[in-house]
């Protein structure tokens, strides 16, 4: 067979083709053109369809599982999406988001042309328009904020998935610091308790390989890595490794482990100290790989400077200052038995170096101090060897890539204070929660705001402070929502700009499922069947429903017509390489990027007889490499260890001046470590080269009280819960895995499967509040209330109740929104600045293209709670501390389901008491931030500093 003229041969090894019998569960590569399929409604008659299966990537969550679109060959419509067998992370599996594809694509109520608003911002009225009246409207503004030096106006605010580096580029060739993430109200608490140990913010468990599997919640289980990582976790089930789940609920996860723990919310860290006791006073720990790769010598310079420098001297000390972390102490703090504690630490101890641990959200986002939750869990990986072995937990770095097009522009001078305020310093990453709060203080404004594929009002906390801004013009001069649905946010935009689906964009995607490192491709796949038809196309707009744009061809255009003479220096980065004045295409953006920055993948692809771009098109995916282990003592090559020398703690480094731009994570120059026994490897990206113990950051920016792995009380610690008075603490940060946020809220399957939205309330709790399940009850938080329906329940621990985060959806009467899963509401606000939300209709059939829409059956639309929680900003890692202290009683007369009551100025207040609490910067030498930490645009290091003095380091 050929591919666009080329040919197939032979076929690729398929992760995910299984036979039996005689039988296969995915048609072979070969007939992925020309696959035939009979119409199961015209049974019995047999009537063929012809189909070209295409790979792409789902858009639905992080993993990005493999897809393929079933593209009819009579009218190139999309019938199914089913699993891509060759994607190593998903093997041709999906969770139910995958499939539910198809319904966003034909959902009748998606946004198919540009919108723009008409009447006042957040009227919710809007005027369809032509794209170029967007993009010359947007780029004017952007180019007059460039041109005039206001750099840090223009802002780009992105939800999940966008690909890695791509966006990162377009903001660097406009010279702004703009890129403002999701993460301070998703993983800056994990990313935070790992970063400080070894540079990377995320593990990348190898679940397969593993003796014992100990999760921290199963958020992630259940949330963005459900499929990839179910998949691998009862397959080490299977093959007889042991699970210990903490949860405060009996989730999917927590039924499948051996120990379940519920703690107390915050404790978590005192519990993974006390087990870290039980390994270091039983010597269930690994000496040597602590030896090597723990900066146990700092340890003890910082902490006990009288003592030798000798190894078994800092083992004992070590074993003496965690001495206090008793098992009986954790089970006070935790309100657990001590039993389920010693049965945590021999699974612990048995796992050896093969202990996977995981955690990502959960407690490390739900507590004030959650970064140290998860810097005590890395601990056991620490002390067991269990760190980049077969079975433990790698940094994610390891099993990822981030292909970039090698034309990248130069880096840029600018810093963004309302994205990096100096009261946080260590944020893991931009303070995305706190920008409304800034904006009102004055400490600036925008001119240009993307929301893209994001909905900051309704995902974030404290969302009336967030309309308030976003309704106020002269805070955000032009909203631009990206996006390809319908979100509570984009009714507050000026335009709102249809993108596209999975089916329908251009993306690559890495992310760590397991010791495999791949990159997937997501295609518009009714194009790529137009183009191996011979059919003409403009761009994506011809070959989407209506005028639905791909992301990377807008940022493109949008470039192009800010700096339409290349007087900027921008628009050199988007001109193709063979056509001089004309844009670069996808293809010719593509092409280039496999070509030169996927190891492998050309001579993989010349193998089949076909280009890397081609190869990607027909496969949809290219693993660089699998089973990496230990990455930590490769050698270094030639070219790394060329100019390099080893300072006083054995870093080698190249020389750097302010002019250098730090890499992604690490530090600019260092490229490794020389060891004591000489041997030079590349070691960690953490300051030292090594896994910090002591984190010298920490200590010298400010928390050195908090250096080492620490149990920090929580701001929902049980000693200050009033439970006599009815206080309970509020879980909202979990969510079944068949919602994604507001994603995947069009989506009529998932709808269907998850339709209602209780509160998880213990039977003795509820027993005693004379509460059943149905009754509504009244939750009150420093800052107002809701009113939601209570469900009695043993799955949950006492003094806790749950309220997951995946439901809650509304829209205006007279507004646009999505009717299969919002509901209507009737929205003021008092001249006090009391918001009130109250729905006025549910759910309910309507008639539209779709037949299925007048079958609804379900009508509650949920409880859109995190309207009326503060923002809690954790002082070190940025994370809002989703936990809440809260009141619960029955519900008052006159309350409905679903009202939602908040005070902006308790909501003003609380924020003014979180940031008191922050040690702002400056830090060493007058750095905003520690040049090693994370950051997405990373300019010269010169931006690093309030008054760059010197040239060279």
């Amino acid at each position: 067979m050929t591919t666009n003229g080329a040919p197939v041969n032979p076929p690729v090894n398929l992760p995910g083709a299984r036979r039996h019998e005689g039988l296969r569960n995915f048609p072979p590569v070969e007939d992925w053109d020309h696959h035939v399929e009979y119409d199961a409604k015209a049974h019995p008659r047999k009537v063929p369809h012809t189909y070209s299966l295409i790979p792409t990537i789902c858009f639905n969550c992080e993993s990005s599982c493999g897809l393929l679109a079933y593209v009819d060959h009579e009218d190139l419509s999309i019938k199914k999406f089913e699993g891509n067998p060759a994607h190593p992370g998903s093997r041709g599996r999906n969770c139910a988001k995958g499939p539910a594809t198809i319904n966003q694509v034909h959902d009748p109520e998606r946004i198919l042309h540009p919108l723009r608003r008409v009447g006042e911002r957040g009227s919710g009225q809007f005027e369809q328009v032509s794209w170029e009246e967007a993009l010359t409207d947007i780029a004017t503004r952007i180019r007059g904020a460039i041109v005039e030096d206001r750099r840090d106006e223009v802002m780009y605010h992105v939800g999940r998935p966008g690909e890695d580096g791509f966006v990162e580029r377009v903001l660097q060739a406009w010279g702004v610091d703009g890129h403002n993430s999701h993460t301070n109200v998703c993983s800056s608490g994990g990313r935070s308790g790992y970063t400080h140990w070894m540079g990377y913010d995320r593990p990348s468990p190898d679940y397969a390989n593993a003796k014992t599997i100990l999760l921290l919640s199963s958020h992630l289980e259940t949330g963005h890595y459900f499929n990839p990582h179910a998949q691998r976790i009862m397959e080490a089930k299977q093959n007889g490794a042991k699970i210990a789940v903490l949860d405060l609920r009996l989730s999917n996860t927590a039924s499948h482990a051996d120990l379940w723990i519920a703690p107390w919310p915050g404790s978590e860290g005192a519990i993974f100290l006390a087990v870290a006791s039980y390994l270091l006073r039983t010597g269930s720990i690994d000496r040597e790989f602590i030896r090597r790769w723990v900066n146990w010598d700092v340890y003890l310079e910082r902490l006990h400077p009288g003592t030798p420098k000798d190894f078994d001297a800092f083992l004992a000390r070590l074993t003496e200052d965690y001495a206090r972390y008793t098992f009986e102490y954790a089970a006070e703090v935790a309100h657990v038995e001590v039993e389920q504690l010693e049965a945590l630490a021999r699974m612990v101890a048995d796992g050896g170096t093969r202990l996977a641990t995981h955690t990502w959200r959960s407690a490390a986002a739900g507590n004030l101090g959650g970064w140290q939750i998860t810097r005590s869990l890395f601990f056991l990986n620490v002390l067991t060897g269990s760190v980049g072995t077969a079975g433990g937990t790698h940094p994610n770095g390891w099993d990822k890539i981030i292909a970039h097009h090698p034309l990248m522009p130069e880096a840029n001078e600018a810093w963004s204070e309302l994205l990096w305020p100096i009261e946080y310093p260590l944020t893991t990453n931009e303070m995305s929660t706190l920008l409304p709060h800034l904006l009102q203080e004055g400490r600036g404004r925008l001119e240009v705001y993307f929301s893209r594929v994001y909905n900051p009002l309704w995902v974030n906390p404290d969302g009336f402070t967030w309309i308030d801004v976003l309704k106020d013009e002269s805070k955000i001069g032009l909203h631009v929502a990206l996006t390809p649905t319908w979100s509570e946010s984009a009714a507050f935009a000026d335009y709102v700009l249809p993108m596209g689906h999975a089916s329908e964009r251009h993306d690559t995607m890495s992310f760590e499922t397991h010791t495999s490192k791949w990159l997937a491709f997501r295609q518009p796949v009714t194009r790529v069947a137009m183009e191996r038809r011979g059919i003409p196309y403009r761009d994506s707009r011809d070959t989407n429903p209506g005028e639905v744009w791909e992301e990377n061809e807008f940022w493109f255009e949008l470039s192009w017509q800010i700096d339409p003479d290349g007087s900027l220096g921008i628009r050199r980065y988007f001109e193709s390489p063979d056509r001089p004045g004309e844009r670069m295409t996808q293809d010719e953006y593509y092409e280039t990027v496999f070509s030169t920055n996927v190891p492998g993948l050309p001579e993989a692809a010349r193998a089949q007889g076909l280009s890397p771009l081609q190869y990607m098109r027909r496969y949809g995916v290219f693993e660089v490499a699998r089973d990496l282990y230990r990455l930590d003592e490769r050698p270094l090559s030639a070219a790394e260890l060329e100019g390099a020398v080893p300072d006083e703690n054995g870093v080698l480094r190249k020389p750097v001046t302010l002019e250098s731009q730090p890499p992604l994570v690490g530090e600019a120059g260092a490229v490794g470590l020389v060891h004591e026994d000489g041997t030079r490897t590349a070691g960690w990206l953490s300051p030292s080269r090594k896994l910090e113990l002591y984190s010298t950051t920490l200590a010298d920016w400010g928390w050195p009280e908090h250096a080492t792995p620490g149990y920090i009380e929580s701001h929902v610690a049980a000693t200050r819960i009033d439970r006599a008075d009815q206080e309970f603490v509020l879980m909202p940060n979990f969510r079944l895995p068949t919602l994604v946020h507001t994603r995947s809220g069009n989506a009529k399957y998932l709808n269907e499967i998850a339709n209602t939205h209780p509160l998880w309330f213990n039977t003795a709790d509820a027993a005693a509040l004379d509460v059943g399940t149905g009754d509504l009850v009244r939750v009150t938080t420093e800052i107002g209330h809701f009113v939601v329906r209570a469900w009695a329940t043993e799955a949950i621990r006492p003094g806790v109740v749950g309220l997951s985060h995946h439901m809650g959806r509304w829209m205006q009467d007279g507004h646009p929104g999505s009717r299969w899963v919002m509901g209507k509401v009737d929205l003021q606000r008092s001249d006090e600045g009391v918001w009130k939300l109250r729905y006025v209709d549910t759910v309910k059939p309507f008639t539209s293209e779709d037949p299925d829409s007048e079958r609804i059956y379900w009508d509650d639309p949920g409880v859109h709670q995190n309207l009326a929680f503060p923002v809690q900003p954790d002082p070190v890692s940025g994370m809002h501390c989703w936990h809440q202290k809260v009141r619960i009683e029955k519900a008052h007369e006159g309350d409905r389901y679903g009202d939602v009551e908040v005070d902006v100025n308790k909501s003003r207040e609380a924020y003014r008491r979180w940031l008191a609490i922050a040690r702002p910067g400056p830090g060493p030498d007058g750095q905003r931030r520690p040049e090693f930490l994370m950051r997405h645009v990373t300019p010269k290091r010169k931006a690093y500093r309030f008054a760059a003095a010197g040239a060279t380091r």
